[in-house]
C-alpha cells in the first residue's frame, strides 16, 4: 500500500525570524559557528541560543502531519524534515514538534539568499534575501556539507586537508582554521564544514556510515555538497550523491585540488 499524505493546513505559514530581510552589520566574530553536542544523541537543533550572525532560525505555524508510513523497514516510524536552501545549496532541516527550526551557518559579507519549506511536498514556505554589510566577515571558501535520507541513522563527515589535518567529530576545529559546525547522529544531518582560507592542495572528503540503531538492512543514500569560493565570480558548487548499505562503511566521495 502507498504512503498517504495529510494535506497541508491551508493556515500553514514559514516565518523566519533570523535572518531578516534588507541590511545588516554582524560582528566579525563568528565562533558561534560551532555548536554544542551533547551524547550519546545530538541534533541541529540542540541549542539555538546563538548569536544573530551565525544563525538561521524561525517557526512553521500549523505544522502539518508528516506522511502517514507506507509500512517499508524504512519508512516505518520515520520523521520528515522540512527543505532549507542557502545560497543555492539545498539540505534537510530538522523542524521541532512545536514547529520551530534552528540552523547555524557561516555567512560571509555579501548578499545571501535563504529559503525554507516545510515537510511534505506542498509544503508551505518563505524566502528571505540579505546583505551583510560587514565586510571584516570572512567568507567561506570552502565548504562541504553532509545530509542523508535517513531517519534514526548516524553518517559522519570527515574532512582531511593537504597539511594532514583531519576534521571530524572527535576533532571539530583544525589548526588550520577549518571547523565542524556539529556532529548529528539521529538521522538527516546536515553536518557542515567550512573553512575561510583552505590551504592549497589535494583535499580528501570521506563519509562513514557509523549507525543506524536496529535497522541494519537499510540503505542510507548519502548526499555531499563541495562549494569552492563561495560568494565570488569563481563560485562552483559539486553534489555527490552515495548509497551506504552498512554501518562500518567508509566512502571516500569526492577527492579534489585546490590551487595557490
Amino acid at each position: 500500500m502507498s504512503g498517504l499524505l495529510i494535506a497541508v493546513p491551508t493556515g500553514a505559514q514559514v516565518t523566519i525570524g533570523t535572518p531578516m530581510g534588507g541590511w545588516r552589520a554582524s560582528p566579525t566574530q563568528q565562533q558561534d559557528f560551532l555548536q554544542e553536542v551533547h551524547y550519546p544523541a545530538a541534533s541541529v537543533n540542540a541549542n539555538s541560543n546563538r548569536g544573530a550572525g551565525a544563525l538561521i532560525q524561525g517557526h512553521i505555524a500549523n505544522l502539518p502531519k508528516v506522511p502517514v508510513a507506507t509500512g517499508k523497514a524504512k519508512d516505518a516510524d520515520a520523521r520528515q524534515p522540512g527543505r532549507l536552501v542557502v545560497d543555492g545549496v539545498a539540505l534537510p532541516l530538522e523542524i521541532g514538534d512545536d514547529g520551530r527550526f534552528a540552523r547555524p551557518w557561516s555567512f560571509g559579507s555579501g548578499s545571501h539568499g535563504i529559503t525554507v519549506r516545510g515537510p511534505g511536498a506542498q509544503g508551505a514556505s518563505q524566502r528571505v534575501q540579505f546583505i551583510e554589510a560587514n565586510r571584516d566577515r570572512p567568507g567561506v571558501r570552502l565548504r562541504v556539507v553532509l545530509s542523508w535520507d535517513s531517519d534514526n541513522s548516524d553518517l559522519d563527515l570527515h574532512v582531511v586537508s593537504p597539511d594532514g589535518q583531519h576534521v571530524f567529530y572527535g576533532n571539530r576545529v583544525a589548526p588550520n582554521g577549518g571547523a565542524l559546525d556539529v556532529d548529528v547522529t539521529t538521522g538527516f544531518g546536515p553536518e557542515i564544514f567550512a573553512h575561510p582560507s583552505p590551504p592549497p592542495g589535494h583535499w580528501h572528503v570521506y563519509v562513514n556510515y557509523y549507525g543506524a540503531g536496529e535497522r541494519r538492512d537499510v540503505i542510507t543514500v548519502a548526499q555531499v555538497a563541495v562549494i569552492e569560493q563561495e560568494g565570488t565570480p569563481r563560485e562552483k558548487q559539486q553534489t555527490f550523491r552515495v548509497p551506504l548499505r552498512k554501518p562500518g562503511e567508509l566512502t571516500l566521495v569526492r577527492s579534489f585540488l585546490i590551487g595557490s
